[in-house]
This record gives structure tokens, C-alpha cells and sequence, in this order.
């Protein structure tokens, strides 16, 4: 540890002493008896060795004890954790406005991204154009609609793909097979070209530098806990996250460079002209960075958290052979063995919805969402939650409530036959992509792609697991980050039905 480090850190312990000894001569203890119960804190460090690799199973344990609003100091950062649909209800829809915005990460400050991104904008205007830009430009279902057959060409290119290591009985690695397909489905619909080719080398680095991008920025980081470790980056996590974004934010300003020396002579009507379009004319306030930043969330949150749901959604299949099954069956009966989904075939397949309802709940792709700020002083389940405090959602914890769900840890589709719930905001028990004014835009698209993607590829091809694994043998180890992905990516040899 050099001399600046070995500093730092005594003053940090020298001005956590201080606090201590004030609050002890003041008595502030009294005043905090209606803060939300948590666990005994340390001194300095308060629960930061409670949180352990995997924090949304250590919190969820934390609230069996302490209950579904619950308080901790990481650090010097005061934490409430909600694990319930009542509370999530209250922070989500009835007091969204107090709990809009987020707590920047210290990761996220790479490249100025916290200050031109849009999940770390706080609401203001330009946040409001951004959101209008997906909401109008992206994710309308009009819009949706009209690059049907740009989804429809790229689960033609994954079968296509996933039958050629059918025929040399090759495995396929299911989380990078969906992720290829995500990704040229966003460059098309952005840049209107395949940003990877099949099973290339390209395919692979892009989906390691945002796999690098989301798992560093969701570790727990010393500089988020003690503010005056942020100028040394203790872990180096920012300085991993800015080489990795850097080169995502490169490639793209390369492209919407070329595409603005040739708008005069070409027009793509792509999500990238129309950007450009909205620039030029000046009608919002909208630059450069804006767009480029815009583009890296797009892809980054687009591929990673689609491809990781892809992956667990087919290892839960293959885990429970007998929803394999009942899944196959109705497929065959709706659209035919053998034939790739389309998207008219969706509402017809109300037992693959329930698969994806099912694996969402069991496996939500960011299982304690964004974190969230309160912007004043708020009152949630008759505890005072203070402003400035970080409000963490446990989605996985309510996932997996016994109140809420027979059976939580098991695999079981039926539960949501018959059912109106669904993941859009507005049933507080599920709610993979948030709610509110900050749910997640993409919302509309991933729908989509994870039922055309995850139909096609058991209608198409039978599966058996590499290595000649048994069902029971598959790893479903996690592996921690603002996403959570399988620890060991699941590999498994098709084979032609």
C-alpha cells in the first residue's frame, strides 16, 4: 500500500472516529428509533461484511429477520432495503416522485457517463427527451411493429446457426447464442447492419466487454461506501469500467460519424437517422454525447440482461424435463414441430408466457434494480426513511416470498396460468424491469425476444446437455452483478426434431 493510500485511509478512520464520538455526546440514537430496523452495525464499516458476493440472497436472509423495510450502513451510506410487493408498491408507484432518482455508483462516473446516460440522469428535461427518444423512436408498439421482420431475419439466422452445430454435433453456448441474435437485432434496428457475425471472435469480445462492463459495476465498491476513496479507486473498478466503455463508446461514435458524411447522399430511416434528425433540427436538447451514451445503454442493458434471462430460462427447461415437454406439446399443436415462432403466435402460447413469467420471478435479470435515492425526507412502512438515503428494491427476495408464491423455489409454470400478472409495472410481486416513471423502456422489445427466441428454440430442436450431464448435474451457480448471470455458461448439443 503506497503512502497517498496509507493516508487516505487514516483520515477516513480518524473522521469515522469523530462521527462516533459525536453522535455518542449528542445522543443522536434517539432520534434514529423510527429509522427502519437492520442488523447490528460495525464501527466504520458498518454491514458492508453482510453483503457478502451475492447480495440480493444476503439481504433477502437479512429481511426473513428484520422485515420488509429494513435499514443498513454501508459505510458511510445509509441503505433501505425493501423486500416486499406492499413496500415496492410505496416506493415504486405512490411515492415515485420522492424515490425517482438514483444513486450514482462510483463506476458509472467512467467516461461522465452518470452525467449524460439516461438510467443515472436525474429526471430532469434532458431526461425526459431521452426517455421521449425510446418511447417514441423505439419501443412504441407501432414501431415495434414495422421492424417485425428484422426480429423474424434474425431468429431465421439463429436456428440457422444452431442447425449447423446440429449437424456436426457441436454444443452451443445458449447465453452466447442469444446474445449474437440481441445485438444484430439492435444494430439493425439502430444502424440498420450486423454489428457481429455468428460464432465470430468479434461476437464474443463485445459480449465480453459488456459481461465486464455490468459485473464490475455492480460489485460492491469502496468508493461508493467512502466517499473520499473515489479520487483513488481503491478496487480500480471505475478504471475497468472506463476501458471497457470507452471501446463500446468508440465504435459507436465511429459509426454515427460516417453516417453523418453520408445523410446527404444516403438516407437509412434507422434509429440513428432519426436521432441525427432530431440534432440538426434543434427542437430538443439533445447533443453528441447524449446519443452516444444513449447507444451504449441500449446495447449494454438490451444484450446483456435479455441473452442472461435466455440462458436461465432454458436451464430451468432442461432441468424440469416435464415443462420441456408440456412446452413442446403446445407448440406443436399452436404453429407446427419444427417451425420458429412468429410474433402473431405469442398470445396463443399462454404456457411459453407462463415459462417466461416463471423464469423472470425465479430469476430476475437485475434482482435489486438500479438503486434508488429518496430526494427528501420520506415516511414507508411508518419508518422514517432520511434524504439522501439509498433505497435498494429485492426484487429476488419477492420472487422467491413464500406469502406470495406455493413453492417459491421450484420451477413452476402453472402458477401463472390463468393469471392476469404480468411484468409491466403494474403487479408489485413482479416486477423484473422495475415500475414507475423509471421502468425499464425496453421493456416492449425484450418481451418479444424472449418469447420468439426462447419458442423457437425448443419447437426447432431437441437438447441434450454437453458432457452427457444429467438434468440434476446442470451448475445453476449465480455469478453477481447489476445483472446475474449463470456462473458456468450452459452448453448443450441440438439436436434436429
Amino acid at each position: 500500500m503506497d503512502f497517498l493510500t496509507s493516508s487516505l485511509l487514516c483520515l477516513l478512520l480518524a473522521w469515522f472516529l469523530l462521527q462516533a464520538f459525536k453522535s455518542f455526546r449528542t445522543g443522536r440514537k434517539s432520534s434514529e428509533s423510527k429509522l427502519p430496523p437492520g442488523p447490528r452495525r460495525l464501527p466504520i464499516f458498518g454491514n458492508l461484511f453482510e453483503l457478502g458476493d451475492k447480495p440480493h440472497r444476503s439481504l433477502a436472509k437479512l429481511a426473513q429477520v428484520h422485515g420488509p423495510v429494513m435499514s443498513l450502513k454501508l459505510g458511510s451510506l445509509f441503505t433501505v432495503v425493501v423486500s416486499s410487493e406492499a413496500t415496492a408498491k410505496e416506493i415504486l408507484q405512490r411515492q415515485d416522485l420522492t424515490f425517482s432518482n438514483r444513486t450514482v455508483v462510483d463506476a458509472v462516473r467512467a467516461c461522465q457517463h452518470h452525467e449524460v446516460a439516461l438510467p443515472w440522469l436525474p429526471v430532469s428535461p434532458i431526461w425526459r427527451t431521452l426517455r421521449k427518444v425510446c418511447n417514441t423512436h423505439l419501443f412504441t408498439t407501432p414501431k415495434l411493429d414495422a421492424n417485425e421482420h428484422l426480429r423474424r431475419d434474425k431468429i431465421q439466422q439463429l436456428i440457422a446457426s444452431v442447425g449447423n452445430c446440429c449437424l456436426k454435433g457441436e454444443a452451443v453456448s445458449i447465453g452466447q447464442a442469444a446474445f449474437e441474435t440481441t445485438i444484430n437485432l439492435l444494430s439493425n434496428t439502430i444502424f440498420s447492419v450486423d454489428l457481429v457475425g455468428p460464432n465470430s471472435s468479434n461476437a464474443q469480445e463485445f459480449k465480453k466487454t459488456v459481461s465486464n462492463i455490468m459485473e464490475n459495476a455492480g460489485k460492491p465498491n469502496l468508493a461508493d461506501y467512502f466517499p473520499l476513496l473515489q479520487k483513488i479507486d481503491p478496487q480500480g473498478i471505475r478504471r475497468r469500467v472506463t476501458v471497457h466503455l470507452d471501446m463500446l463508446l468508440d465504435l459507436f461514435e465511429k459509426m454515427y460519424d460516417e453516417r453523418r458524411g453520408s445523410r446527404k447522399s444516403q438516407v437509412s430511416n434507422d434509429v440513428l437517422d432519426t436521432l441525427l434528425q432530431i440534432i440538426e433540427g434543434g427542437t430538443e436538447e439533445l447533443n453528441k454525447s447524449h446519443v452516444l451514451h444513449l447507444l451504449s445503454v441500449l446495447f449494454i442493458a438490451g444484450t446483456d440482461t435479455t441473452s442472461a434471462t435466455l440462458e436461465w430460462a432454458m436451464a430451468e427447461l432442461l432441468r424440469n424435463q416435464h415443462v420441456l415437454h408440456k412446452a413442446k406439446k403446445e407448440l406443436e399443436q399452436a404453429i407446427g414441430k419444427g417451425n420458429p415462432v412468429e410474433e402473431s403466435d405469442i398470445n396463443r402460447l399462454s404456457y411459453l408466457q407462463a415459462i417466461v413469467k416463471e423464469t423472470f420471478r425465479m430469476h430476475p435479470a437485475v434482482p435489486l434494480l438500479l438503486p434508488r435515492r429518496a430526494g427528501s425526507d420520506a415516511e414507508l412502512g411508518g419508518f422514517r426513511i432520511p434524504q439522501g438515503s439509498q433505497v435498494l428494491v429485492n426484487v429476488w427476495a419477492m420472487g422467491r416470498n413464500p406469502s406470495i408464491w406455493e413453492n417459491p423455489n421450484s420451477f413452476i409454470p402453472e402458477r401463472f396460468l390463468g393469471s392476469e400478472v404480468d411484468v409491466k409495472g403494474r403487479d408489485f410481486g413482479l416486477i423484473p424491469f422495475g415500475g414507475g416513471r423509471r421502468i425499464c423502456p425496453g421493456l416492449p422489445l425484450a418481451i418479444r425476444m424472449l418469447h420468439l427466441m426462447l419458442g423457437s428454440l425448443i419447437n426447432c430442436f431437441d437438447w441434450e446437455l454437453e458432457g452427457g450431464l444429467s438434468p440434476d448435474e446442470i451448475d445453476m451457480e449465480e455469478k453477481f452483478g447489476i445483472s446475474v448471470q449463470m456462473a458456468k455458461p450452459l452448453r448443450a448439443i441440438p439436436i434436429l426434431v
